[in-house]
């Protein structure tokens, strides 16, 4: 069962996620907080599994809130869910580590698959808020020379496995796919992490989206 916490100040926005994602029998709705300050002490209570966050909350709002529960030491995936296709917060958000981003004109269906795909250690991104996020420099500041030639560091398995990164596939999805085990995937991913000079799976996710890297028989970015 996957443990949800929803942090939104709209009380109708609350009511309409939990009914969507509590129509899963997978998920379940362990809190809801009205902002930021409230989302950390249900965090630390509760122990989601994920967090759907919204930005704009007063007091202390999603990004605030992301950090703080990004630094914790056994922290939660968190899932910003915001109503504009570009938002200065969600470049923050991103930098700290946040497995995903999705706008709220979603249907019930990507939403529940957006959670269940976090809660595995796979990346969501909203294909409007990835493209303007590319079309920023947001994912990679650097030069494209810099970029290929850090990709150009991968061994083939490694690309293989940025690739599937880049599809925002969780490392049991890269296993299967792949073919190997799990604790073999997270290795490959540790590497690739490093090797690519990159934070996080979702920074490589972007990364993997901008060089056209669809899978592994793309070889070449």
């Amino acid at each position: 069962m996957i443990r949800v916490l929803i942090a939104d100040d709209d009380t109708l926005v609350r009511a309409g996620i939990r009914a969507i994602v509590e129509a899963s029998p997978q998920i379940t709705v362990t809190a809801e907080a009205r902002d930021g300050v409230e989302a950390v002490d249900q965090v630390r209570r509760c122990r989601p599994d994920v967090v759907l966050m919204d930005i704009e909350m007063p007091g202390c709002d999603g990004l605030a809130a992301t950090r703080r529960l990004l630094q914790r030491p056994d922290p939660p995936k968190v899932l910003v869910l915001t109503t504009f296709g570009m938002d200065e917060n969600i470049t923050a958000a991103l930098h700290a580590g946040a497995s995903g981003f999705l706008l709220k004109q979603l249907n019930p269906e990507q939403l529940i698959h957006a959670v269940c795909t976090v809660a595995a250690g796979g990346t969501v991104l909203s294909p409007t808020v990835t493209r303007q996020l590319l079309a920023r420099g947001t994912s990679v500041p650097r030069r494209a020379t810099e970029t290929r030639a850090l990709v150009a560091r991968l061994s083939t398995r490694e690309r293989e496995v940025f690739a599937c990164l880049g599809e925002g596939m969780s490392n049991a999805e890269i296993a299967e796919k792949l073919y190997m085990s799990p604790s073999t995937v997270k290795t490959y991913v540790s590497r690739a992490l490093t090797k690519l000079d990159v934070d996080n799976r979702t920074q490589a996710a972007l990364l993997a989206y901008e060089l056209n890297l669809s899978g592994p028989g793309d070889r070449d970015p």
